[in-house]
């Protein structure tokens, strides 16, 4: 199992929290949304401190379009890497076009776009830089030690945080969309015994 394994299918939202006068105030609803990685490059919150490395970015600028602002639709749980090097430009939607039909990632780090659209996405974000690469090689073959050498270690490194976000506590101003997403959180899905141990 590699780290960087991007999805087979564009990404369906699962919640639909409404009204939040601060965007900030969807971050768990992000965060359980988007698995606990960054959108773009896939780094996962347990490689190392949440606070202050992973951002809330809105897919279309809010220099473009103000009224997006607060929309949960527009909003993207991203490292703070990837949302510095987004900035304000609009690029392709990585929930539809960061998938295993639009790219690979290599056992050597390289990522490779296989459509216009990837492509785009992965020079606007620079994830093919030496430095980029370089990155995803080093955690490809972290996994891949501890997988061989320390189980316990492998777990750690691919599995959920501990502070799994209860969504069922919170109560959206505008009310939620997708209140089905919430008996399919992985909070709830832990509470059930039915969440992996990796991911």
């Amino acid at each position: 199992m590699t780290p960087f394994e991007y999805p087979d299918e564009p990404h369906a939202r699962r919640h639909g929290p409404q009204g939040y006068a601060d965007y900030e105030s969807y971050r768990p609803w992000l965060r359980d949304e988007f698995t606990f990685r960054c959108v773009y490059c896939l780094k996962r919150e347990r490689w190392g401190h949440v606070a202050g490395e992973y951002d809330i970015d809105h897919f279309q600028p809010v220099s473009v379009n103000a009224a997006l602002g607060t929309d949960y639709d527009n909003l993207l749980y991203a490292c703070a890497r990837c949302n510095l090097a987004k900035r304000d430009r609009e690029v392709p939607d990585p929930t539809v076009h960061l998938t295993t039909d639009e790219l690979r990632v290599y056992p050597d780090g390289r990522i490779e776009g296989l459509t216009p659209a990837a492509k785009k996405l992965i020079a606007k974000l620079d994830l093919d830089s030496p430095q980029a690469t370089q990155w995803r090689l080093i955690w490809i073959r972290n996994v891949e030690l501890a997988r061989q050498f320390d189980r316990e270690q492998y777990e750690r490194l691919l599995s959920f945080p501990d502070d799994l976000p209860d969504l069922s506590r919170l109560r959206p101003p505008g009310g939620n969309t997708r209140p089905a997403g919430v008996e399919e959180s992985h909070f709830v899905r832990r509470q059930r015994n039915q969440l992996a141990v990796t991911y």
